[in-house]
């Protein structure tokens, strides 16, 4: 017995006509009959009652009606079964991104999710470097680009990104300047931004700063970048900023701000991507730790 010879024979009982079963199978009303015939020869039963104007089921075609329908249904099914089975789990993880990063280096986060997403679908959350860190020391994210310096010993760190900063300072205080010294900011408030988003390195800053005879301060709470440049616009507090025309932190800018670069030292903000060792060593980030150091195998410095 033949696959298509029970296909053969659930068409024609559906549709208890010969020639409407042989036209639904493209055949021709001859050779259909000789496969049912061949069939009920193999069966020893015969299926079908046969009159000039009516064709029925014999009890025996009854009982093979729903077997048949059974057997068609699994083989039919044998093409998505066989994917399913082979089909790879893809499963998502997180990689953390802060505010402000790089576009180039949000083009390699993309070029990562691209080249792992046959097998893991990346997305990306952000968050503070310090809310980020500590996403990926409880494994809630598998992968985030922080801010240096990062002291933690569970965490392995890969510098993917050096940035100058520059002084975020009000406009028309420093109209025609190409550039700054920090003498030039000492009458000037350094605004200490709110905890949250401020990152470590800031907070060197801020004791390197007073080191060198910046010393006063302002401090904010519950506002954002915008509120820092509110405040600097306003023309009596200076910040650090991110010097390169492509940092998306100029998008904070207002009208009374600009960012010129220092002409006593160069601050420098690193952003590295970090993991937990634990995971990446034979453990489920592998694949993804391998994949990433490719990606970010050459640091961007801007």
């Amino acid at each position: 017995m033949e696959i298509f010879h029970l296909r053969y024979f659930v068409a024609v009982a559906e549709e208890l006509n010969f020639s409407a079963a042989a036209r639904r199978m493209h055949m021709a009303t001859s050779p259909l009959s000789q496969r049912i015939r061949d069939l009920e020869r193999e069966l020893d039963q015969r299926l079908f009652d046969r009159t000039t104007h009516h064709v029925t089921l014999t009890p025996a075609g009854e009982a093979l009606l729903p077997i048949a329908r059974d057997v068609l249904e699994r083989v039919n099914s044998i093409p998505w079964r066989l994917r399913e089975a082979s089909r790879v789990v893809r499963s998502t993880m997180f990689v953390g991104i802060p505010p402000g990063v790089h576009p180039r280096i949000r083009e390699q986060v993309t070029t990562l999710a691209e080249r792992v997403g046959e097998w893991c679908e990346l997305l990306t959350w952000p968050g503070s470097s310090k809310a980020l860190i500590a996403g990926v020391c409880e494994s809630r994210l598998a992968l985030a680009l922080a801010r240096l310096p990062i002291n933690d010993p569970v965490l392995d760190v890969l510098p993917v990104l050096s940035e100058q900063l520059g002084a975020v300072v009000p406009a028309d205080r420093f109209a025609g300047r190409a550039c700054v010294a920090l003498a030039d900011l000492s009458d000037l408030s350094f605004v200490v931004s709110p905890r949250q988003i401020r990152p470590t390195y800031f907070e060197l800053l801020d004791r390197e700063m007073a080191e060198r005879g910046v010393k006063k301060r302002i401090k904010l709470t519950d506002t954002g970048y915008d509120g820092i440049a509110e405040v600097v616009s306003g023309g009596m507090a200076f910040y650090f900023s991110i010097l390169h025309a492509e940092s998306p932190m100029h998008g904070y800018a207002m009208e009374n701000t600009k960012v010129l670069p220092f002409a006593d030292f160069e601050p420098r903000l690193e952003t590295a991507l970090i993991w937990r060792r634990d995971r990446a060593a034979a453990g489920d980030l592998d694949k993804l730790i391998e994949a990433a150091r490719e990606v970010f195998a050459d640091p961007l410095h801007v």
